[in-house]
């Protein structure tokens, strides 16, 4: 597995959002928690079929907050992303200026 992080402009990336995607933070929001969600219902599911191997304890998602360093992490035991699916779908975000 590896580690790492991602950089986003949030002088870019709120306004894309904003205007493309969802009308208000609190849908952005449930659409992160959504998608925790169902990452961890489908390594449940590939667990149960034999598919996935090893003990994944209770599903859990957490959402911290952080207010000194501003930060908002979505936390879940779900089937993850590769590192190329990581960057396809997130290392390039709002960095084009589009």
């Amino acid at each position: 597995m590896s580690t790492g992080k991602i950089n986003v402009s949030v002088e870019n990336i709120f306004p894309l959002i904003k205007k493309f995607l969802y009308s208000d933070h609190e849908i952005f929001l449930r659409e992160l928690i959504s998608n925790a969600t169902d990452a961890t219902l489908k390594l449940k599911h590939l667990s149960n079929i034999g598919e996935a191997k090893g003990d994944f304890g209770e599903p859990k998602i957490e959402v911290k907050i952080d207010a000194e360093n501003k930060t908002l992490s979505i936390i879940d035991q779900g089937i993850g992303m590769t590192q190329e699916e990581v960057e396809k779908y997130f290392n390039q975000v709002a960095f084009s200026g589009a």
